[in-house]
């Protein structure tokens, strides 16, 4: 093992991974060989950390199958879960101010999802977002967003075809409502919003203190524009391979790794962190 590897596994106690092109494979699960490499994280006395765009409901059953104790950070930060399933934080959007931006009459082109606690509100089905569900724990509703009385919400979602598209879209509610709000494409495809108060490093930041560690002992990996906080944040930040090429750009000082299809995060992490290398099946 050369110097720096040895250095690196002896800063690092913290090991932080968003899901989504990350973590989970194609078929938007954990593969075998991820679990077996973060039980033995656990062995060796990692904390973990899982930090997510997607609502606890839904991320809750898929971080179940690595099979160890770890923090959920879902929502970009709106929630955290301690390992025992304990909500730890939470902070929604108010009412008000999703109903103010859903009034500055958004197309209908798009896809409008209000993220509450139980279900999602959306003005149409979307196929292609019901797939990033394995297990169907959090159920879409469909609705006329006009008639509904409470959206206080944990976020604010919208999804086209078209990247140029959002784009146009988020510069128009940014500003009128600076401030307002926090917003990250989780996707290329995927816009988010929440309240300016919530953000994955954020979130975090909270569970290393109550577990007295700080940024200084951290490992991130991510590969969206809502990871970017978070992975600058850490002591050492990993762009996983198949991140957008405008984020390799903007974080050019992170190394790339693998792709999420290629078990790229658990290879990584033993590799470089384990005490001994675990080989993919």
């Amino acid at each position: 093992m050369n110097m720096k590897i040895k250095m690196l596994e002896e800063k690092i106690k913290v090991v932080i991974t968003d899901l989504d092109g990350t973590l989970l494979n194609k078929e938007h699960r954990i593969s075998e060989y991820t679990k077996t490499v973060f039980q033995e994280l656990h062995k060796q006395n990692y904390l973990l950390i899982v930090a997510t765009g997607r609502h606890h409901l839904d991320a809750m059953p898929i971080v179940k199958g690595l099979g160890c104790p770890v923090y959920l950070v879902t929502s970009n930060g709106a929630r955290i879960h301690s390992p025992e399933n304990e909500l730890l934080f939470s902070h929604n959007i108010s009412s008000e101010a999703i109903k103010s931006v859903l009034s500055l009459g958004i197309d209908e082109e798009f896809t409008t999802v209000v993220f509450k606690e139980d279900v999602w509100l959306t003005n149409k089905h979307n196929e292609a977002l019901n797939s990033f569900q394995t297990e169907l724990n959090y159920l879409p509703e469909l609705v006329n967003f006009d008639t509904v009385k409470d959206l206080s919400a944990i976020k604010m979602f919208f999804t086209h075809e078209r990247h140029s598209r959002l784009m146009e879209l988020r510069d128009k509610i940014v500003e009128k409502y600076s401030g307002v709000f926090s917003h990250a494409f989780s996707l290329p495809l995927c816009l988010e919003f929440m309240d300016k108060t919530v953000d994955k490093s954020v979130a975090i930041a909270k569970i290393l203190e109550i577990e007295s560690l700080s940024f200084h002992q951290t490992i991130s990996f991510g590969d969206g524009y809502n990871d970017e906080n978070m992975l600058n944040a850490t002591a050492k930040g990993l762009l996983m391979g198949n991140a957008p090429d405008s984020l390799k750009n903007k974080l050019s000082h992170l190394e790339v790794i693998a792709t999420n299809y290629d078990n790229g995060v658990a290879t990584y992490l033993s590799e470089k962190l384990l005490k001994h290398t675990i080989l993919s099946i």
